[in-house]
């Protein structure tokens, strides 16, 4: 393991990274709050279906 070529590798990126615009961070916001909703949602119709079939409701 090297590590004064790790060290750099990750300065360099550090270097090249942006900070997003509100705009990109607003779409980026609504993607992730949408992918957790649904994997939610599916958590959940999952958990009902299985409370159903096994009689636990």
């Amino acid at each position: 393991m090297n590590v004064p070529y790790d060290l750099t590798s990750y300065v360099r990126v550090l270097k090249m990274a942006t900070t997003p615009t509100r705009e990109e961070f607003s779409q980026v916001s609504k993607i992730a709050g949408a992918g957790i909703f649904l994997i939610g949602l599916l958590g959940f119709i999952i958990g009902v279906t299985m409370g159903l079939l096994t009689g636990g409701f």
